[in-house]
């Protein structure tokens, strides 16, 4: 990464507090299981995308990211006055499909394995 050391550093601050607060201090209902992947911060810390995943389906995916969308202003303040930045980076969630995509590529794996040898189509009998 060429954007240098500092925003790196930030970056896992911001991800560190905002799991602690998204814990402890958020109580909206509608934020399920949620885990915070990775955050990147731009090079002048102005703003910071948190790539996240969530336990459940695509309602539950849904809901999770209106919650956050809500909880957005008050964890930006605190984010501003927890890591005592001059101005706190503006937060945008979005959702991991990484994850996702790991899952079904695993998921896949496991069926060649399971599948018996006598039914692969290269074999002669």
């Amino acid at each position: 990464m060429s954007q240098g050391s500092r925003p790196d550093r930030v970056a896992d601050q911001v991800r560190g507090e905002l799991a602690s607060l998204l814990a402890r201090e958020v109580h909206d209902p509608g934020i399920g299981f949620v885990t915070l992947t990775r955050v990147q911060i731009t090079p002048d810390l102005q703003l910071a995308r948190v790539l996240y995943t969530v336990l459940g389906d695509d309602k539950a995916r849904a809901t999770t990211s209106r919650a956050l969308e809500r909880a957005a202003p008050f964890l930006r303040r605190q984010i501003g006055s927890r890591l005592r930045l001059k101005r706190a980076p503006e937060l945008r969630f979005i959702y991991d499909d990484s994850v996702a995509g790991q899952d079904r590529i695993e998921q896949i794996l496991n069926e060649i394995r399971t599948t018996p040898a006598n039914d692969d189509p290269n074999t002669d009998e």
